[in-house]
């Protein structure tokens, strides 16, 4: 249905920056990887690509040297989820491996559950973040200014306090590979105003209705972010949606403002790694069993309670 024959040559990109990985569990395939993020590997399929969704984990942007098993195929799924979910226009155009025209001396069943099919679009060099709680670099700012990234918010509010109403907050990806966040302003400069303003919408309403649903499910979506591209004169969500990774997720029956929440997401792998002597500025060290086990329960707990499916791994 979407086959297209590709080059045999294997090319392998670096990946990003200020990170390190060990190649153990890595995949090797026999077509061309176009980029490797810090999670996702990217297969050149002319006017498609294969985004595959590694077990690879970061933090503190660096890559670390242990994978979180299955974390590649959870991700992929709760993205599949909200994009059927939701129904905006979005890039995928399947993630049936049996439907992709592979390369013959391909094993399909390394690619199975961890990989999609999409159209290729130009990336709107803007991240489009959401956020409906005051937490991290926002309490950060908020404690110093009053203010996150330009909204001018109430006194009084404590660590996690949920806001009036969700904010947009628009980012851009510095040379480090930083989020480096902008002011809305700065957006329609890059992009004009007319896409930016409807970029802000779109955010704003997908937000409201995945957190909608994800309260209904006991979470609390604390914050995310989306990206889109075009094709052709068509504005196109696309990328990882809604995931542990892109996304704070909070147990709604836990949440207590006033102290940093419970979470589903890698916040359990930033906080072991504090109670470590890791500089930052080195290569990190190995995650423990008990972290690797934990963080993988975390996983799977958002994907069953959002989709209300069960993963089997």
């Amino acid at each position: 249905m979407f086959g297209i024959r590709t080059s045999l040559v294997y090319r392998d990109k670096p990946v990003a920056d200020n990170c390190h990985t060990e190649n153990d569990g890595e995949l090797t395939l026999s077509i061309v990887k176009s980029h490797s993020g810090k999670v996702r590997d990217i297969y050149d399929f002319g006017d498609r690509l294969l985004l595959v969704a590694s077990d690879r984990i970061s933090a503190f942007d660096w890559i670390l040297p242990t994978q979180i098993p299955d974390k590649g195929r959870i991700l992929t799924q709760m993205s599949l989820f909200w994009f059927e979910m939701l129904g905006v226009p979005n890039h995928l155009l399947t993630a049936d491996i049996d439907q992709i025209d592979l390369p013959p001396d391909l094993d399909a069943d390394q690619l199975r559950g961890r990989s999609m099919l999409v159209r290729r679009c130009r990336v709107v060099p803007v991240e489009c973040v959401v956020r409906g709680y005051l937490v991290g670099s926002g309490w950060r700012d908020y404690q110093r200014t009053g203010q996150v990234c330009g909204h001018r918010l109430p006194a009084g509010l404590l660590n996690c306090s949920q806001f009036p109403e969700p904010i947009f907050t628009p980012a851009t990806k510095a040379s480090s590979g930083h989020d480096e966040n902008i002011a809305y302003s700065q957006m329609c400069d890059i992009i004009g105003p007319a896409v930016a303003a409807e970029l802000r919408d779109r955010s704003l309403a997908i937000y409201s209705r995945a957190a909608t649903h994800a309260r209904q499910r006991g979470i609390i979506l604390a914050d995310t972010k989306f990206e889109f591209g075009w094709d052709g004169d068509q504005l196109l969500l696309i990328d990882e949606v809604l995931t542990p990774d892109s996304s704070r997720f909070w147990p709604a029956d836990q949440y207590q403002p006033g102290r940093n929440q419970v979470s589903f997401d890698k916040q359990f792998v930033r906080e072991y790694l504090e109670t470590t002597t890791w500089d930052k500025n080195s290569p990190p060290p190995p995650l423990p069993e008990r972290v690797v086990v934990e963080t993988r329960r975390k996983y799977i707990d958002a994907y069953e309670r959002l989709t209300g499916r069960r993963f089997d791994g």
